[in-house]
């Protein structure tokens, strides 16, 4: 083995800032995410001035927090946590997963899982007792692991999404988070 090769382990980090080459490894991600079907509402690829602003947005935002999964030091996926505005208080309970996918280029190595357990350890320790997801019907892995994951579903949408040919249906996922013991 070459005493210099430095084999980099899998990462899942919150953002607070991102450089210019998390950005361009984030666009990157997120461009081949849109390709494979997995573009969060994109059916294609948005400038990539689009998609800085759209993501410096996310950062902006206090009720959202931008977890991103490295892989071989590289950004290649993402899920965010959003919390609910102080003005719902009968929903200040439930937290939502949104943006939530990794690059077809880095799937394979554990890191969807590991970005909703970080999310879901978050949302934990912020006091949250449900959070939510939904997904298409044509996201299989999503579903595979949301449902692997403890996630039950309660509704089902139709006309959910248009994927560029016909409407697809929506599912809706929820969580009961146990409560973080207090040391």
């Amino acid at each position: 083995m070459n005493s210099g090769s430095v084999i980099q382990q899998p990462v899942i980090e919150l953002m607070q800032e991102l450089s210019a080459s998390d950005m361009d490894d984030l666009c990157q991600a997120t461009e081949e995410a849109i390709l494979d079907g997995n573009g969060f509402g994109w059916l294609t690829p948005p400038d990539r001035s689009l998609q800085e602003k759209f993501w410096r947005g996310v950062l902006l935002v206090p009720v959202r927090e931008l977890y991103c999964a490295r892989f071989e030091g590289r950004i290649c996926g993402t899920g965010q946590m959003v919390k609910p505005f102080a003005n719902n208080e009968a929903g200040a309970h439930i937290a939502q997963i949104t943006t939530f996918f990794v690059a077809p280029y880095a799937r394979g190595h554990g890191l969807a899982i590991g970005l909703l357990e970080v999310i879901e350890q978050s949302a934990r320790r912020q006091g949250f007792t449900i959070l939510e997801v939904d997904v298409r019907e044509t996201q299989k892995a999503a579903i595979s692991l949301i449902e692997n994951c403890g996630y039950e579903k309660w509704a089902e949408k139709d006309d959910y999404a248009w994927n560029g040919e016909k409407f697809v249906r929506g599912y809706y996922y929820k969580k009961k988070l146990e409560a973080v013991e207090q040391s």
